[in-house]
């Protein structure tokens, strides 16, 4: 069943652009938790400190994307990295403005990719690296060091793969 009258337009109050301080927060929190790495650890493995049998403080540098993905390719990624981010950012943010502020787990997600985003745009643009810092392992396996902002982006994204099935339940109930 489809409804032919025009979908109106959302206020701003009446858009989940009011979830932006979200991103706000996460970008902080981010920012404050790598200024602190930096600031009060040395580089590298020796300087790891660590936490549990499975997870250690490590200060690393990553100049490519997740896992360090393109990390050795010269330094053009860091530009190629910083455009996708501008863009995921003003895409999420028109996607936002046009979702009403009661999608509380879209609105959600959308602000922690775009914490997430900026945290790490901030150091591309900023240092020519993203400062990565938890290293997570299981014996000799480490999964790739990663940061607060990548933590945002993951978890993001994870909510709205949640709120798609959420969506796709609804749709088809009716």
């Amino acid at each position: 069943m489809t409804n032919s009258a025009p979908q109106q337009a959302l206020t701003l109050k009446q858009s989940g652009i009011r979830w932006l301080w979200l991103a706000i927060v996460v970008f902080i929190i981010d920012n404050g938790t790598k200024l602190l790495v930096m600031d009060s650890m040395g580089y590298g493995w020796p300087n790891r400190i660590e936490i549990t049998p499975f997870f250690n403080l490590l200060y690393v540098h990553n100049t490519g994307a997740a896992f360090s993905f393109l990390s050795s390719a010269g330094g053009w990624q860091r530009w190629l990295f910083a455009a996708i981010a501008f863009g995921v950012c003003g895409l999420l943010t028109m996607w936002m403005r046009r979702t009403p502020v009661t999608n509380k787990m879209a609105n959600i997600a959308y602000a922690l990719i775009i914490g997430g985003a900026l945290g790490n745009l901030f150091d591309r643009l900023y240092h020519g690296f993203v400062v990565d810092f938890l290293d997570f392992y299981y014996g000799s396996y480490h999964w790739p060091a990663f940061n607060i902002a990548d933590s945002a982006i993951c978890l993001g994204a994870v909510l709205l793969i949640l709120d798609g099935f959420k969506a796709d339940k609804a749709v088809k109930v009716h």
